[in-house]
C-alpha cells in the first residue's frame, strides 16, 4: 500500500515538532530509506588498498561482492588519511569498473592509422629492445671534459602519481642501473 504524502508528514516539520530537532535519528527517515541495504554490509570480502591517484597514499577499503568492486571508502585505520578521501579518491571505484577502461595491449606502428592489439609478451620484448637500443646509442663513458660518467642521456623517466613508494623507488633503481640520470617524479614536481 502505497501512503499518501501530507504536508505534515515533511521531514522539516516532523525535525521542528518531534523529538529529533537536529534531524539526525527518526525525523529525516522514510519507508524509503529504511528500505536501502547498504553495499558494504552485503560484501563477500573486504580488501585494503591504497589510493592510486596521488602521492599522499591514502587507505581504502575495496568492498568485493561476487569478484567484483562494488564500493571503495576510506579506512579510518590508515594513519594517513584516517577514513577520508577525496573526490577522486572516493570515486577510484571508476578505475577498475568503468566500462571504457582499456583492459587490452593497443600499438600504433610509426605513421599507421590503425591500431592493432598485442599480446603482452610482444609488447613488452618491443619495449626492452627499445630500452637496450636507445641506451647503447646515447652510452657516455667520458664526457667532454674528460670526466668519467658512464651514463646514458637518451633515456629518461617520469613517474606518475598513481603509483606508490614502492613502486616509485624500484623505478628508480632500474634507471638509475640503466644509467640514466634524468629521473623525476610528477607528484614531486
Amino acid at each position: 500500500m502505497v501512503s499518501r504524502k501530507t504536508f505534515l508528514s515533511w521531514p522539516v516539520l516532523r525535525q521542528l515538532n518531534g523529538a529529533d530537532p537536529l534531524g539526525r535519528g527518526p525525523a529525516v527517515k522514510s519507508a524509503q530509506s529504511d528500505s536501502i541495504t547498504a553495499r558494504t554490509t552485503t560484501a563477500d570480502r573486504v580488501a585494503r588498498s591504497v589510493c592510486p591517484y596521488c602521492a599522499v597514499g591514502c587507505g581504502q577499503k575495496v568492498f568485493v561482492k561476487d569478484e567484483k568492486v562494488v564500493q571503495i571508502e576510506g579506512d579510518p585505520d590508515s594513519p594517513v588519511s584516517r577514513g577520508r578521501l577525496c573526490p577522486k579518491g572516493s570515486a577510484s571505484k571508476n578505475l577498475v569498473t568503468s566500462p571504457l577502461r582499456q583492459t587490452k595491449i593497443r600499438y600504433r606502428r610509426p605513421y599507421g592509422t590503425e591500431w592493432e592489439e598485442l599480446d603482452l609478451d610482444t609488447a613488452m620484448n618491443m619495449i626492452a629492445d627499445r630500452v637496450v637500443k636507445a641506451r647503447n646509442d646515447s652510452w657516455q663513458d667520458i664526457d667532454e671534459k674528460g670526466q668519467r660518467v658512464r651514463r646514458t642521456l637518451g633515456i629518461a623517466s617520469l613517474g606518475g602519481a598513481t603509483l606508490d613508494n614502492e613502486e616509485n623507488y624500484l623505478i628508480k633503481k632500474l634507471f638509475t642501473a640503466l644509467g640514466a640520470i634524468q629521473i623525476e617524479n610528477q607528484a614531486r614536481i
